[in-house]
């Protein structure tokens, strides 16, 4: 999966960036955060990961 299609996902989903970190980019909503891979292509399995732990849709 593209990563700016799981950034896209996120922030349609009320997610905001908060800052950039060494190899990621961490985006919060509320109390939770999620770090973000900053690569062009992420594991299929970790984006779909995401996806289910923050029940994005």
């Amino acid at each position: 999966m593209k990563t700016k299609d799981l950034i896209k996902l996120l922030e349609k989903n009320g997610w905001k960036f908060v800052r950039h970190g060494a190899n990621h980019d961490v985006y919060a909503k509320g109390k939770e955060i999620e770090a973000v891979v900053r690569h062009k292509e992420m594991d299929e399995r970790l984006a779909q990961a995401i996806i289910k732990r923050r029940g994005l849709k």
